[in-house]
């Protein structure tokens, strides 16, 4: 899993509330578990005017002008800020992954779902909780000044804005420090390796019937 540290990327303004799992991945894409390939097909729904499948060539797809994913100024946009309840509906790791392999590193929302919550955290993609009326705030300086970036300091905890306004937001300290490590549960593990070895050992030598194998 990739650290989590000192990030500056361009924001791109998703504003809509209740962002379903179904409309950050559609379910007909769900096959894979390699966890990439997906970014080509996020919000795919509202991102292409006519339906897609597996094995299309998305190339070829018309294009919705009109979503903000795909409109010029944000192109190579890093940065998500959007509206409560962000992740809702099924509980598919499939929506992180696809934001991650599009490019986003980070989102920023009033409330997300439990599970897309803890699914962010677990593959490396923070997501951030601020209130309303500072999530307003960031959409009007995103539609007001073109290019508008922000710098995330994990370990400060803190989001800067180009006025060089810094905001605290809150992270629990686990999960902060995994980030900040770039360690997955797996990893985590791993790290007791040795403890897990002697354990085994020990085991062995008291109960041998249990471990055949040794």
């Amino acid at each position: 899993m990739k650290p989590f540290n000192t990030f500056t990327g361009l924001v791109l303004p998703l504003d809509r509330s209740n962002v379903d799992t179904d409309a950050i991945i559609p379910k007909q894409y769900l096959k894979s578990i390699k966890r990439s390939g997906f970014g080509i097909n996020l919000f795919d729904d509202w991102r292409y005017l006519d339906p897609g499948n597996p094995g299309d060539d998305h190339e070829k797809r018309r294009i919705n002008p009109d979503f903000v994913l795909n409109q010029k100024r944000y192109k190579g946009a890093s940065i998500l800020i959007t509206k409560e309840n962000f992740g809702c509906g099924s509980s598919r790791e499939h929506a992180v992954w696809s934001l991650m392999d599009y490019g986003f590193r980070a989102v920023i929302a009033p409330s997300y779902a439990d599970i897309f919550y803890s699914n962010s955290l677990k593959n490396g993609f923070l997501p951030i909780v601020f209130a309303e009326n500072r999530i307003d705030d960031l959409f009007a300086q995103a539609a007001a000044l073109e290019g508008f970036a922000l710098t995330i300091n994990l370990e400060d905890q803190t989001v800067r804005t180009p006025a060089e306004e810094n905001m605290i937001f809150e992270i629990d300290s686990g999960h902060k420090e995994r980030l900040l490590k770039g360690l997955d549960e797996i990893a985590v593990t791993l790290t007791c390796s040795d403890n897990i070895r002697t354990y085994e050992k020990k085991r062995a030598s008291e109960a041998p019937w249990l471990f055949p194998d040794v």
